[in-house]
């Protein structure tokens, strides 16, 4: 989308290359926001409350950050893309999210390869924008201190105190759902939440 103005000091032109770097931060915030929401309504077993809860303040954090980057987006003089088909379009197949209902440490896992995507994004944007724009560049670094906090909330739960990371293998949202329950449940339990993740 061509930008017809921008912000003081800045050509159109840059403005324009920033701007698609911060459409594809904001889809990728807006489907945290909504797996986040997902996993608040799914989530089941024991812990229940304190991940319920929890995910609904992350939410807010995310929402927080959708509307910073949506904003940034028009200030630079662009349109930024909200809607439903345009977060679908700039997703790939595989960051689709794997669970429905399942129990607290399956989603847990799930939520560790998907907090390790929108981070590395994240990190990679602020590598993007770092020659172009320092608010930008400011924005993004502050986005990704909170995401990160938020993912250490997410990886407490899958740590053993040894500090090993139960989900550390795993290079899909299923696996970690699985590495997780199995790391961290009994034997039993984890093959019920294998055949309920896997349907």
């Amino acid at each position: 989308m061509q930008h017809r103005y921008s912000p003081a000091g800045m050509d159109t032109g840059q403005a324009e290359k920033i701007g698609v770097i911060l459409q594809e931060r904001l889809a990728s915030l807006i489907d945290l926001a909504l797996i986040l929401k997902h996993v608040h309504w799914n989530v089941v077993g024991s812990g229940f409350l304190a991940v319920h809860e929890m995910m609904d303040t992350q939410t807010e954090d995310v929402r927080g950050m959708v509307d910073t980057v949506a904003e940034r987006i028009s200030t630079l003089g662009g349109i930024a893309g909200g809607l439903a088909s345009q977060v679908v379009e700039m997703r790939s197949a595989s960051d689709e999210y794997s669970l429905g209902r399942a129990p607290v440490m399956s989603h847990l896992g799930a939520l560790d390869k998907v907090y390790e995507r929108v981070g590395n994004g994240h990190r990679e944007a602020i590598e993007q924008v770092a020659s172009l724009d320092p608010i930008t560049e400011d924005l993004l670094i502050s986005q990704t201190a909170q995401l990160e906090m938020n993912h250490w909330f997410i990886r407490a739960h899958l740590l053993d105190t040894d500090g090993r990371l139960a989900t550390q293998d795993a290079t899909t949202q299923m696996d970690a759902a699985t590495a997780a329950t199995y790391a961290l449940q009994p034997a039993a339990v984890s093959e019920e939440v294998e055949e309920e993740v896997g349907s």
